[in-house]
C-alpha cells in the first residue's frame, strides 16, 4: 500500500448513513443528513443543491478549526468569521451541491476533545489527522455515489483546517477532480525550524509523516489535476519562507506533469489567517472553470 495512503488512513473508516431531512431555504434545498462511523458515533452532516433537478457538480467542504469546536459542520451554512460567507448557499448560487460532515471533537462531537482523541490516537500509532482523512474519503466516497451529482465533477474545499486536509485528501483520492485550499500551505520543516509549528493544532501530528513526504510534495501529488492555493503573507501559521519552499515542490511537481498552467497560487501581502474577497472571487472563478454549472 502507498505509504501516505496508509499514514492517511484511507480506506479505514467507514460512514454508514443513517437518515436525511430536507428544506427547501429561499434559493437552494438543505438536505440534514446523519451518518454513524463503523464504531457507532454519530456524525452529522450537511448537503446543499440548487433547487433545479438533474445531476450537478458538487464540492466536498472541509470545515476550519479555530478552536470553535462547536460550529463544525454549521460552517457549510452559517460561515464564520475567517471567511467572507458561507459556502453552501454560496456555492449552490453557483450551480453546485456542497457537503460538509462534523469532524470529530467538533459539532456533535465535542466529547472526547480534540486533545484525548489525538492522545489515544497516537498511544495507538495512529493520529487524529487520519481519522478525519478517513472520514472525509468516506464521505467523498457517498457524495460521488449520489445520483444527483456528477460524480466525474467533484472538487475539494477548505480554509485552515480545512485547507490541509482537502490537499491531502486530494493527493491520494484520484477520483477529486480540483482542489482550492486557503490558508494553511506550508513546509513543515520549515515551520520546526522558527517553531511556527506549535501554532497548528495538535489534530495535525501524523507520526513519520515528513520521513513519507514534504508538504509540498504531497499538494504535488494532486498533478495534473487543477489545484489553487490561497495564501495571506501575514499569516502566522504559514511564513512566507515556509510558503516559499513548499510552493518550489508543488510547481516543480506540476512542471514535471506538463500542468504548469493549472496551478495557481494567490498571495495577499497584507492579509492574514482570514479568505479575503479576491480569494473568493478567485476560487468561484477556478470551480465554475474546471467543474462548470448551469
Amino acid at each position: 500500500m502507498d505509504k501516505l495512503c496508509d499514514a492517511f488512513e484511507i480506506g479505514e473508516h467507514g460512514l454508514i448513513f443513517r437518515s436525511r431531512r430536507t428544506e427547501r431555504r429561499n434559493s437552494f434545498i438543505v438536505e440534514e443528513l446523519d451518518f454513524t462511523t463503523l464504531r457507532g458515533e454519530r456524525v452529522r452532516g450537511f448537503l446543499t443543491r440548487p433547487l433545479h433537478d438533474g445531476p450537478v457538480p458538487a464540492l466536498l467542504c472541509i470545515h476550519a478549526h479555530g478552536f470553535r469546536y462547536d460550529i463544525g459542520a454549521d460552517e457549510l451554512l452559517d460561515g464564520r468569521a475567517s471567511l467572507q460567507s458561507a459556502p453552501g448557499p454560496a456555492f449552490a448560487a453557483m450551480g453546485f451541491a456542497a457537503l460538509m460532515i462534523d469532524m470529530p471533537a467538533f459539532g456533535v462531537r465535542t466529547e472526547p476533545g480534540e486533545s484525548a482523541r489525538t492522545k489515544a490516537r497516537l498511544w495507538q500509532g495512529r493520529s487524529l489527522a487520519g481519522q478525519m482523512l478517513g472520514e472525509q474519503a468516506a464521505a467523498f466516497a457517498w457524495l460521488a455515489a449520489r445520483d444527483d451529482i456528477l460524480t466525474e465533477r467533484i472538487g475539494v474545499y477548505g480554509l485552515s483546517m480545512g485547507a490541509t486536509l482537502g490537499y491531502w485528501l486530494a493527493a491520494v483520492e484520484p477520483r477529486i477532480a480540483c482542489a482550492a485550499h486557503l490558508c494553511c500551505f506550508a513546509d513543515f520543516a520549515s515551520l520546526i525550524e522558527t517553531g511556527a509549528h506549535d501554532l497548528h493544532g495538535i489534530y495535525l501530528t501524523v507520526p513519520g509523516l515528513l520521513n513519507i513526504a514534504a508538504n509540498g510534495e504531497i499538494a504535488g501529488r494532486i498533478a495534473p489535476r487543477p489545484q489553487f492555493i490561497g495564501i495571506g503573507d501575514q499569516d502566522p501559521l504559514t511564513p512566507p519562507a515556509a510558503v516559499d519552499r513548499a510552493l518550489a515542490q508543488t510547481r516543480d511537481a506540476y512542471e514535471r506533469a506538463g500542468a504548469g498552467d493549472r496551478l495557481f497560487v494567490r498571495r495577499e501581502p497584507e492579509s492574514g489567517h482570514v479568505e479575503t474577497p479576491a480569494m473568493r472571487a478567485a476560487v468561484a472563478g477556478f470551480f465554475r472553470r474546471y467543474l462548470g454549472a448551469d
